[in-house]
C-alpha cells in the first residue's frame, strides 16, 4: 500500500481563505457595483502584500455565484471578468495588448456575440467600427465595449492599474480618463485595484480624483485586538496546510513576532511561510531557525514600513467625509427666509 504524499511548500502558494479584510472589501464593492451607479470608476488601494490578487480572483468568483440564475438563463453572460493590465515595457501605455485580454477573457470561440468582432449579430452582416480600419485601435476598443454589452459585464477587475496612468505623461492623462469612462459608459464598472501609488498617481489628476470611488485595503494593525485575533486566524489556516511540518500549533508561539515582521499583510505573511517551509524542507526538518531565515530582512521591512505610512496618510483624505455642522442661527434664518 502506497504512502500518502505529503504536501510540499508549493501547497502554500495556491492557499487562499476568506479572512474579514477581504470580505470588507467585497462588501464594499457590492455596495458601489449596481445597476445605474455613478461609481464608474473604482479604485481598490492597499499595501504590498496585504492579498491584493487574491482579492481580486474572489471578487470575480462571488459574482460568478451569485449570478448563477442569471448565467442559466442566458449562457452567453459573463458578470464579471479579470484582467492585468499590461506593463509591456514602452512609453506608453498599450491600450491594444489591453483590449485582447479583455476579449480573451471574454472568449474567442462561436459562443462570442458576433457584434463584438464588427459582425451584427441579427444580420450577419459585417459592421466596420467607426474610427478606421477594421484592424485598427479604435476597431478594437469599439469591440470592446460592444462586447462588455453583449455579456452583460457588470464589472472588470483590473489588477495592476497603475501601469494605465504610470506610462502616460500628465498631459495625457484626461486621454486616460476618458477612455477608460469610454468603455464603463456602457455599465460596465471599471474596478481598479494597485498598491498605494495607484492613489497617488490618480491625484495628479483633479479629474480623475473627482470621478473614482476609493476603497482601502488595508492591513492588520498590532494595536487591534480584533486585527490580532484575524491575523492569527490566517496564520493557523496556513499553519493546516502542512501538518507534517506546523502540527500542534507549532507557529502560533510565533505569531506576534510574524505580524510585527509582516506588517499585517496576509500575502506578505504566505511569502514568508512559503520560504520557511522550503527551507525546512530542505533541512529536512522543522526549525525556529528555518522560520528566521524566512523573514523580512531589516531592509525589507524599513522600506515597506516606509512605503505603507506614506501610503496610508496619502489615501486618509479620500476615506474621510465629515458633515458640515449646521450653526442654528443659520437654521432659523433658512426658516425665516422659508
Amino acid at each position: 500500500m502506497l504512502s500518502p504524499v505529503q504536501p510540499s511548500a508549493a501547497s502554500l502558494n495556491g492557499k487562499r481563505f476568506m479572512h474579514p479584510r477581504i470580505k470588507q472589501v467585497i462588501d464594499a464593492v457590492r455596495a458601489a457595483v449596481y445597476p445605474g451607479s455613478q461609481d464608474n470608476l473604482i479604485a481598490i488601494c492597499g499595501p504590498t502584500g496585504v492579498g491584493k490578487t487574491t482579492l481580486t480572483r474572489y471578487l470575480v468568483e462571488k459574482q460568478l455565484e451569485e449570478s448563477v440564475i442569471e448565467m442559466d438563463a442566458n449562457p452567453g453572460m459573463i458578470p464579471a471578468i479579470y484582467v492585468e493590465a499590461p506593463a509591456s515595457g514602452e512609453d506608453e501605455f498599450s491600450w491594444r495588448l489591453f483590449y485582447q485580454r479583455i476579449l480573451a477573457q471574454l472568449g474567442d470561440d462561436m459562443d462570442v456575440p458576433k457584434s463584438a468582432y464588427g459582425v451584427d449579430q441579427h444580420t450577419g452582416r459585417m459592421v466596420r467600427p467607426y474610427g478606421g480600419r477594421g484592424g485598427g485601435l479604435a476597431a478594437l476598443r469599439s469591440g470592446v465595449e460592444r462586447a462588455l454589452d453583449e455579456r452583460e459585464v457588470k464589472f472588470v477587475v483590473i489588477d495592476e492599474a497603475a501601469h494605465i496612468i504610470r506610462q502616460t505623461s500628465r498631459r495625457k492623462l484626461p486621454i486616460q480618463l476618458d477612455t477608460l469612462k469610454s468603455l464603463a459608459n456602457g455599465g460596465t464598472q471599471m474596478v481598479m485595484v494597485g498598491s498605494y501609488d495607484l492613489h497617488q498617481l490618480m491625484a495628479l489628476s483633479g479629474q480623475l480624483t473627482r470621478r473614482t470611488h476609493v476603497i482601502h485595503f488595508e492591513r492588520y494593525r498590532e494595536d487591534c485586538p480584533e486585527d490580532v485575533n484575524a491575523f492569527n486566524a490566517g496564520l493557523r489556516s496556513f499553519q493546516k496546510v502542512l501538518p507534517h511540518l506546523w502540527g500542534n500549533d507549532q507557529l502560533m508561539p510565533y505569531a506576534q513576532a510574524l505580524l510585527s515582521n509582516t506588517l499585517g499583510c496576509i500575502g506578505t505573511l504566505s511569502a514568508v511561510l512559503s520560504r520557511a517551509a522550503r527551507l525546512a524542507e530542505v533541512d529536512g526538518k522543522w526549525s525556529v531557525h528555518a522560520l528566521e531565515r524566512a523573514l523580512l530582512n531589516e531592509t525589507q521591512h524599513r522600506q515597506i514600513l516606509s512605503e505603507i505610512l506614506d501610503g496610508e496618510a496619502e489615501i486618509r483624505p479620500s476615506l474621510t467625509r465629515e458633515m458640515p455642522v449646521i450653526r442654528r442661527s443659520t437654521l432659523r434664518r433658512d426658516r425665516s427666509v422659508a
